[in-house]
């Protein structure tokens, strides 16, 4: 009977033990995972896969071009309203996003390892906020009056050199090239008589921007074999403000491109302004009350300071557009 007692007993104590092994075992896999939650998904394997130093960038553009290049930033500042401004290359969900650009969370840059940040002269006012990682500026804009592609190519090489790929940045520099001329041909394929294209964005029914020669539609247009209409120079950020009227200046053979952000209550006050209907424009076929139907096209949004990544989305977006007004030329 004791030995049954102290069987019992044994098996009991065993049992007990097991299950507080199991207690324990859950508790630090749980533990594990909460600590793992502060990265973001995927992003622990890219740090450690990663052979590439691991960058920050509060830079919209410098950001597009890593991606485009195929070495996409571990940081960046405004990545979710980067979505809505500039779209394409899209950024990989493992990219983390820091906060605001001009104001990041510097609490977050030690979680994540950094190797280097990248920006431009813009966000000069971040950089005590880095401590000791070192800090890499890129222009990717023109300070000439007429833009050219080597304007953006330079800084585009030295992006590679900052990252350790020289070859890559050559490579993507060498096929976005190809890819704009071929853009320019099916464009030119589709669209014949359309030659001479006007790029503006709306801040409202009567006041625009027009993108000018010292802007990347220059030599985007000029890589496609195209022509940018402009009504006057630029200033540093590339385009002239000019009034609704203004539009009156642009010869019949010019198509407008309208780039969005465009709201449809902003489409509906001007399809009720007298001003557009006198003009001859009309975001719909055979729908201008004057008879007139001038060329136009609306584009998604596009960002202006993206540099070659987006010279590339506009070709893209150009090539696909369909265009409404004078028989399209």
């Amino acid at each position: 009977m004791n030995s049954v007692r102290l069987y019992n007993s044994s098996r009991q104590w065993l049992i007990t033990f097991l299950i507080w092994l199991l207690v324990v075992f859950c508790s630090l896999l749980l533990l594990s995972a909460c600590r793992s939650s502060d990265v973001p998904p995927d992003l622990s394997t890219t740090l450690n896969e990663q052979k590439t130093p691991r960058v920050m960038t509060p830079n919209w553009g410098v950001a597009a071009t890593l991606v485009a290049m195929g070495y996409p930033p571990i940081a960046m500042g405004d990545k979710y309203i980067y979505g809505q401004w500039v779209g394409k290359p899209i950024m990989p969900a493992a990219t983390y996003d820091v906060g605001m650009r001009y104001q990041p969370n510097p609490e977050m840059f030690s979680q994540l390892g950094l190797d280097v940040v990248i920006d431009s002269p813009f966000y000069e006012h971040l950089r005590p906020m880095y401590g000791d990682l070192p800090v890499y500026s890129v222009s990717l804009d023109s300070t000439q009056k007429v833009a050219h592609w080597n304007n953006y190519a330079r800084p585009t090489l030295n992006l590679g050199q900052y990252i350790g790929q020289p070859d890559a940045a050559q490579e993507y520099l060498d096929n976005q090239k190809h890819q704009l001329k071929k853009a320019g041909q099916d464009f030119r394929a589709r669209h014949p008589k359309i030659k001479k294209l006007a790029i503006v964005q709306f801040a409202d029914t009567n006041n625009l921007r027009m993108y000018s020669y010292n802007s990347l539609f220059e030599p985007a247009l000029s890589e496609m074999g195209l022509e940018l209409i402009a009504l006057d120079d630029g200033n540093q950020w590339g385009f002239t403000p000019i009034m609704l009227g203004d539009l009156s200046e642009l010869n019949d053979d010019t198509c407008l491109v309208v780039v969005e952000p465009l709201s449809n209550p902003l489409k509906l006050a001007l399809k009720d302004s007298l001003v557009w209907q006198r003009l001859g424009y009309s975001f719909d076929k055979h729908n201008n009350p004057n008879g007139k139907e001038r060329c136009l096209t609306v584009l998604p949004a596009t960002w202006i300071n993206g540099g070659i990544a987006s010279m590339s989305v506009l070709a893209e977006r150009l090539k696909n557009a369909s265009f409404v007004g004078n028989n399209n030329l």
